[in-house]
């Protein structure tokens, strides 16, 4: 097993950084939220010993710089920007975990680049296209609830909302012992004003297909796994989007431990289940 070993590459519009762990299967780890390559700190080392382990950092966090801060970020990006590090890396198709807004931007690996994945775990996708025209109108209104609450007050606002729009009780979150501290550091707080202030754009303006990805993935003969938090209360969002993605491809989704940040409350535990789930 190789230590992690950080890198950086240019990229249109962005220079990227991301790190290389392990030995075996190459699988790109892709975060929800604000979550940079940090977020996965916990979750790596209980891979590492079975997979090559991609993360990196969103363009626009933490140090993957913006050429043009003011420009707009798509999925499409992110789209392009989850293949490049696999690329430099790999030259067969990855596997790939992506959790929330990075699962959603699996869906669009799968549909922009057919055949860079075998395998993507879909973890409560933040893809309110995937669901009828009134629910996916109403998860767009959340999320503009959100982003508007952190224009009028910042993240005093913004927090409490997201915890309700997630189905989060902070106060009473129950996670795995000897995690390390993530604390709210200026750069976790700039994090979340990009993530709030132009990705939720990028999320809501989106216009691809939920077929899409499916009909690449049949042709291409990518394994998509839809999965759901063991404690995510029902009627989140996303929850829901990650059944509408299982009720697609005729099958159950996938019970990963803890809620919507299962990944980083039980890192040993979903280890063991992606495990599982990808040998």
């Amino acid at each position: 097993m190789t230590a992690a070993t950080p890198r950086t590459l240019d990229v249109p519009g962005a220079t990227l950084h991301y790190r290389v762990e392990g030995s075996g299967p190459v699988l790109l780890l892709s975060q929800s939220g604000e979550g940079d390559a940090d977020r996965t700190v916990d979750l790596v080392p209980h891979l590492a010993d079975r997979f090559t382990v991609v993360t990196y950092d969103r363009r626009g966090l933490s140090r993957s710089t913006l050429d043009s801060p003011a420009r707009p970020v798509t999925m499409a990006d992110h789209a392009d920007d989850a293949t490049r590090p696999l690329a430099e890396v790999t030259d067969e198709p990855a596997l790939m975990a992506g959790f929330s807004m990075g699962a959603a931007i699996g869906l669009q690996v799968v549909a922009r680049h057919p055949g860079a994945l075998s395998a993507l775990v879909a973890h409560e996708p933040v893809m309110p296209n995937l669901l009828p025209d009134a629910d996916r109108d109403d998860h767009v209104a959340e999320l503009t609830a959100i982003r508007t609450a952190y224009a009028d007050g910042g993240l005093a606002a913004a927090f409490p909302a997201i915890a309700r729009h997630l189905g989060i009780d902070p106060a009473h979150e129950d996670t795995e012992d000897g995690l390390t501290p993530q604390p709210m550091t200026p750069r976790r707080r700039a994090n979340f004003g990009h993530f709030i202030g132009t990705e939720f754009t990028a999320v809501t303006s989106d216009t691809l297909h939920p077929d899409e990805p499916l009909r690449a993935a049949a042709l291409a003969g990518t394994r998509i796994v839809p999965a759901t938090g063991r404690t995510t209360p029902p009627q989140v969002h996303t929850y829901r989007c990650a059944l509408a993605l299982a009720a697609r491809l005729d099958t159950r989704p996938v019970e990963f431990p803890g809620g919507h940040n299962g990944n980083t409350a039980f890192p040993r535990a979903t280890a063991r289940v992606l495990k599982d789930l990808l040998g």
